[in-house]
């Protein structure tokens, strides 16, 4: 089953070049150990939320912005047998100074609940992260569905909703704890491309009116004043030959 990782990250804004030199650095080194693709992405539109939201995933200060980003990986194997031979790399030896604070990144694996599209010359990206009770999984697996399939409709390229169970525990935060996961809750972390901006504002417009979009006040498998999202510009995009 095709896996990926998720991440978000807070960069000061000062640093945007600095990060995305680094990440051009970087994508490279882990296709080099079977990474399918790369995509980093910097906050254009973040809402701030009452309950939680992207910023306070990661405990961003002023200054700070918000970096959503995935690797694709052809299995969960796959990546854990490059995460345990890329440590053996001397490349891996951290440089001395990180455009961002690492102890305040969040990433986990997550399995590919569903996908529809392909990936082509991605300018834009609407990503989100939701806690979902594990035995929902089926109905919020449908739900995502039928979104996948109003978004390409309406001119998305590519869209893709993972899952994931097992999350670690962050020392300072997590996926988890940024979505206020309760007992019994997994994660889901989502993402839709689109090739520009123009197109997301389009698009999103044309989804508001579709019929198969659930109407406001709808029973949904998935609590939503806990779901964190935003939309992104794409700062890289590096896939393996």
């Amino acid at each position: 089953m095709a896996y990926f990782q998720g991440f978000i990250l807070p960069v000061p804004e000062k640093n945007k070049e600095a990060y995305r030199k680094m990440a051009q650095d970087v994508a490279p080194f882990f296709a080099d150990y079977g990474a399918l693709r790369t995509v980093e992405c910097w906050g254009d539109n973040v809402p701030q939320g009452k309950t939680t939201d992207m910023y306070g995933a990661v405990n961003a200060v002023e200054g700070e912005n918000i970096v959503f980003s995935w690797i694709n990986w052809e299995s969960k194997q796959a990546c854990d047998e490059a995460a345990e031979n890329m440590t053996k790399d001397k490349r891996m030896e951290e440089p001395g100074e990180m455009p961002f604070d690492g102890m305040r990144m969040i990433y986990s694996g997550f399995e590919l609940l569903g996908e529809k599209g392909e990936n082509g010359p991605t300018g834009y990206v609407q990503g989100y992260v939701a806690p979902v009770e594990k035995q929902k999984r089926e109905p919020f697996a449908l739900m995502c569905a039928t979104m996948r399939e109003v978004a390409i409709d309406s001119g998305a390229l590519h869209a893709i909703d993972g899952w994931a169970e097992k999350i670690e525990d962050g020392k300072l935060t997590d996926f988890k704890r940024a979505v206020k996961a309760e007992t019994g809750e997994a994660v889901a972390f989502g993402f839709v491309e689109w090739p520009t901006k123009e197109a997301y504002e389009r698009g999103s417009a044309k989804m508001r009116e579709d019929k198969r979009m659930p109407p406001p006040g709808a029973d949904m498998p998935v609590d939503g004043k806990r779901m964190i999202f935003g939309g992104f510009d794409v700062l890289l995009v590096v896939d393996s030959d």
